[in-house]
């Protein structure tokens, strides 16, 4: 299983997630290439957590030549993928890959940069725009931002999320995350698993994650 305990969090450590991350994090890495990296890097997350978080059934198949045993991927068709807007809509398009039939919710949420952060590491959060699907009791939610700061736009969205239905799995993933951010989250939201892809040093001055990716979403949509 590439999926391993690192504190508070959980890494995936497939060896294609951490080419793919590199190439990300590459200054040489252009808008077409990029996006179509968060692309790739959502659909490998998406098979890890499948490998790793969901269970399989066994079931009968009849193939041309004789009957036989086979196993399939239960909670498959009760997915939510939560789309935090704007960065992570490529990074949810990988995601789909892995899970066809999810359901799907959007929140418009970003930080205001002109405020900066406050004395407890956190930013103001603007909220634009929410629509979530139902969430029940049998439901698997993701959700998905590429980049875990400081956490404060991502404890916003989970209190949306949560108290839009209590889903029997809940988590949160990432491509780069702040030790800043692993803690805020999961000190909110002690039920959320936090996958992510790297665990990186320090945030700057500016709230920025350190070595990180940039800009994730001024890089995917080409908008510097």
């Amino acid at each position: 299983m590439a999926i391993e305990q690192r504190g508070d969090a959980y890494l995936v450590t497939h060896a294609l997630a951490k080419h793919t991350l590199s190439d990300l994090r590459s200054v040489e890495t252009e808008q077409v290439a990029f996006r179509k990296g968060l692309v790739k890097l959502g659909r490998i997350c998406g098979y890890d957590i499948i490998d790793g978080a969901m269970d399989t059934e066994y079931v009968e198949i009849e193939t041309p030549l004789t009957d036989t045993m086979g196993e399939r991927v239960t909670g498959l068709d009760d997915v939510v993928i939560i789309n935090v807007l704007r960065a992570a809509t490529p990074f949810v398009e990988g995601l789909l890959k892995a899970f066809p039939h999810a359901k799907q919710g959007v929140i418009s949420a970003g930080r205001d940069e002109s405020a900066g952060m406050d004395d407890d590491g956190q930013f103001p959060i603007d909220v634009d725009y929410e629509k979530m699907p139902e969430i029940t009791e049998d439901d698997t939610v993701i959700v998905a931002d590429p980049m875990l700061a400081t956490g404060s736009t991502m404890t916003a969205v989970l209190e949306r999320v949560t108290a839009a239905g209590d889903p029997e799995n809940l988590f949160v993933l990432s491509a780069v995350s702040a030790p800043a951010g692993v803690t805020r989250v999961t000190e909110a939201f002690p039920e959320v698993d936090l996958l992510t892809v790297s665990i990186d040093d320090h945030l700057d001055d500016d709230g920025f994650i350190v070595p990180g990716l940039g800009d994730a979403g001024d890089r995917a949509f080409r908008t510097t």
